[in-house]
C-alpha cells in the first residue's frame, strides 16, 4: 500500500480533476509560475481544448518571463492568449500603495470577466494554493469580487504538493523560484513607472547572467533627480558565489544606469 502522504496527494489530485470537470469551458489566469502552470497543465489534461489560459502582459512582466511562459504552455499543448493590461495607467496602482496587487488583479479579472461573458466560458480560475492566506493577499479580494475560483486551494493542495505534483507531471516549473512581478521590487509609496520597471528588469537580467537563480534587485529612487540606487538580495544557498563576482557585478549594474549599488550581506528572505 502506498504511504499515507502519497495517498493524500493522489486524493487531492483526483479532487482537483473533479473540480475542473465541473467548470467547463474554463478560462485560466496564467502567469508561467509554479501554481498557474500546474493548474493549466491539469486542466488541459482533463478538459483538452475546453480550457484556455490568458496571460497579462504589462511593463511589470519581464520579456524573458513572458517568452518562457509561452514556451512552457506550448510544451503542455495548452492554448494561451496574451492580453495587454493597463494597470500602470491607474493612478491607484501607480502610487504603489500596500494593496497595489489588488488593482493589478482587478484589472486582469475585469478583462477576463468580459472575455468569459463574450465567449461563453463558464468559469474563471487562478492559481491560489492552500498555503496562500487569503486575508493577506489583495489579489484574493479581487478574485472574490469577480467570482474567480481557486481549484488548487479548493482541492487542498499546498505549495509543496503543487511542486511535487509538477515533478510527477514533468513540468519545468517544479523547481522554479517564486518570481513576483517587477513592481514588487519598488518600495511601497515610491511611484511605479515604466522607467523604474525598466531599471529593475535590466538589473535582474544582469544578475541572472552571473549565474544567480534566486535573487531580487530592489529599486530605490534618489532625490533631486539623481540616479536610482539598487540593493541586490541573493538567496542564502547562493551567497558563497558573491565574493568572486562582487566587483564585476557592481560595475555591470552601475553601467546599466544605477548609481549606488549595494550587495546586501543578509540573504534574501523568501
Amino acid at each position: 500500500m502506498p504511504p499515507a502522504d502519497i495517498m493524500d496527494l493522489q486524493t487531492k489530485e483526483e479532487r482537483l480533476r473533479a473540480i475542473l470537470r465541473t467548470h467547463t469551458p474554463l478560462l485560466i489566469a496564467y502567469s508561467g509560475g509554479v501554481d498557474s502552470t500546474l493548474l493549466l497543465a491539469v486542466a488541459h489534461a482533463v478538459l483538452g481544448n475546453r480550457v484556455t489560459g490568458l496571460i497579462a502582459d504589462s511593463p511589470s512582466l519581464p520579456r524573458a518571463s513572458l517568452a518562457e511562459a509561452l514556451r512552457v504552455a506550448d510544451s503542455i499543448g495548452a492554448v494561451v492568449e496574451v492580453v495587454q493590461t493597463s494597470e500602470l495607467e491607474d493612478p491607484r496602482y501607480a502610487e504603489n500603495p500596500m494593496n497595489r496587487c489588488y488593482f493589478c488583479k482587478a484589472e486582469l479579472f475585469s478583462r477576463m470577466d468580459a472575455a468569459a461573458r463574450e465567449r461563453g466560458f463558464t468559469s474563471i480560475a487562478y492559481g491560489e494554493n492552500a498555503d496562500d492566506p487569503a486575508h493577506d493577499r489583495p489579489g484574493s479580494q479581487a478574485a472574490k469580487e469577480f467570482s474567480v475560483i481557486a481549484p488548487l486551494k479548493e482541492a487542498g493542495l499546498t505549495k509543496a504538493e503543487v511542486r511535487e505534483l509538477s515533478r510527477r507531471m514533468g513540468l519545468p516549473t517544479a523547481e522554479a523560484p517564486a518570481q513576483p512581478c517587477l513592481s514588487s521590487r519598488i518600495p511601497h509609496g515610491t511611484p511605479v513607472t515604466r522607467e523604474a520597471l525598466g531599471f529593475v528588469e535590466r538589473g535582474e537580467a544582469i544578475v541572472r547572467q552571473f549565474g544567480f537563480r534566486v535573487f531580487r534587485v530592489r529599486y530605490q529612487s534618489e532625490e533631486n533627480g539623481g540616479r536610482p540606487s539598487a540593493k541586490v538580495q541573493i538567496a542564502k544557498e547562493e551567497q558563497g558565489t558573491i565574493p568572486g563576482v562582487r566587483q564585476t557585478l557592481v560595475a555591470a549594474l552601475s553601467a546599466s544606469g544605477f548609481g549606488r549599488v549595494e550587495i546586501d550581506p543578509e540573504p534574501l528572505r523568501r
